[in-house]
């Protein structure tokens, strides 16, 4: 099974491990599993520290590759499934982390409750 982040799990994992459960620490931190950090994230986060909702280290694409993450590209059939979602979660950066996970048959590990409400698998921190 291959799983992908949601931004503030990402976040969690760099500055503080501690909000994540067992659970999700194992998987990230296992060799065997695939982790992706979507491409989605770096906009998030870049969009967030520009207009000061966020404080980020700059060096997390460093971070991901130092770590053994994956990137997840941004692709057009993500876009696509994004706009074929219910209307649970109003977060287009949420969204489109779930669409994501959805079309490439990824567990996405988060805190947000409101993915529960979609057909993404889904690991609770």
């Amino acid at each position: 099974m291959n799983y992908l982040l949601d931004t503030h799990v990402f976040l969690w994992m760099l500055s503080a491990p501690g909000r994540l459960s067992v659970n999700a620490q194992a998987v990230i931190q296992n060799p065997d599993r695939t982790v992706y950090v979507s491409a989605v994230t770096a906009v998030e986060i870049a969009i967030k520290r520009a207009i000061g909702k966020l404080e980020a280290p700059e060096s997390l694409w460093t971070e991901i590759h130092e770590r053994g993450l994956c990137e997840l590209p941004l692709r057009y059939v993500h876009g696509e499934k994004m706009l074929s979602l219910p209307a649970h979660h109003s977060d287009p950066f949420d969204r489109m982390l779930i669409a994501q996970a959805e079309v490439e048959n990824l567990t996405i590990i988060t805190h947000d409750k409101k993915f529960g409400s979609y057909e993404a698998k889904v690991l609770w921190t």
